[in-house]
């Protein structure tokens, strides 16, 4: 018990007291100063919310688990991310179109990877009986990497080219026989753009969803450099309310392809994904010309 008083004490009142300051700060301020406190109270907030989220989702794993329910363990705790951000930072999630299709099951579910942010916009459509893939660093993160580890995360080592094969095989085999879904942000790496683009797309995604034969379903998030920013230097640096907006596009089939097909469908779903995120984007494509 003493342990849980101290962490209370002198970790969470000290961290959430911090937080609640500089949004007085930033509410108290001239218009032109408020930028940075509300960008750092913010992004404390989201932090502090992603570490909530990832104690609950530790404890629904663990109760899920029980009833052999493990599987909806990321989608709660998605859920539960989502409305902590809502109440402490005022950015919300909008599925705007293809709600629809997020009943594919099983599926390799892709998306834009272009910051930190993209936790939230996963807890914005995840769907039910589908799990993250992540490097294997994370793994041993406190908190986090023990829920990722609770909640079948798919870790994969991507410097063991070996190794990250055998995870994908497992997984293959275990999209066949659990109908389980996976999530894979197929650029690899956040793209951190302040326009609507897209990084090239590594094939791990693909070459599973062929293996698995099942679809592949791209989710696509609008450019919210609006919202957040975190490059650039301070100058630039800005994270304030506002609306992250996704459209998930049709299911692209794999019944009957092989691996010859791979960077046909790497192409094609790509293209389809960049003409969305500009249509979604208007105002971050007029900044590029």
């Amino acid at each position: 018990m003493g342990f849980f008083a101290n962490l209370f004490k002198y970790v969470l009142v000290p961290y959430w007291t911090t937080i609640a300051l500089l949004y007085i700060l930033s509410w108290t301020l001239p218009p032109n100063l408020r930028r940075l406190p509300s960008y750092f109270a913010r992004l404390a907030s989201a932090f502090g919310c992603l570490a909530l989220a990832a104690l609950y989702g530790l404890g629904a794993a663990l109760c899920l688990r029980l009833v052999g329910m493990e599987g909806l363990t990321q989608w709660t705790t998605a859920k539960c991310f989502k409305i902590l951000m809502i109440l402490s930072t005022g950015v919300h999630v909008e599925v705007v179109e293809g709600a629809e299709y997020l009943a594919t099951r099983p599926a390799v579910y892709i998306g834009n990877h272009q910051s930190e942010l993209d936790i939230l916009f996963l807890g914005g459509f995840f769907p039910k009986w589908c799990s993250v893939t992540a490097k294997r660093s994370l793994k041993y993160t406190p908190i986090l990497g023990q829920f990722m580890w609770a909640s079948k995360t798919l870790f994969i080592d991507r410097a063991n080219s070996k190794t990250a094969r055998a995870a994908f095989d497992s997984a293959a085999h275990e999209m066949k026989t659990d109908r389980h879904s996976v999530f894979i942000f197929p650029e690899g790496t956040r793209s951190y753009y302040d326009h609507p683009d897209l990084l090239p797309f590594k094939k791990g995604a693909f070459h599973l969803a062929i293996q698995a034969q099942v679809p592949v379903v791209p989710v696509v998030c609008n450019n919210y450099s609006d919202v957040l920013c975190m490059t650039g230097g301070w100058k630039k640096w800005k994270f304030q309310r506002g609306t992250l907006k996704i459209r998930v596009l049709r299911p692209v089939s794999t019944k009957g392809l092989d691996k010859d097909s791979v960077d046909e469908i790497v192409k094609g779903v790509r293209d389809d994904m960049l003409r969305v995120i500009k249509e979604m984007s208007p105002e971050a494509e007029k900044k590029t010309g």
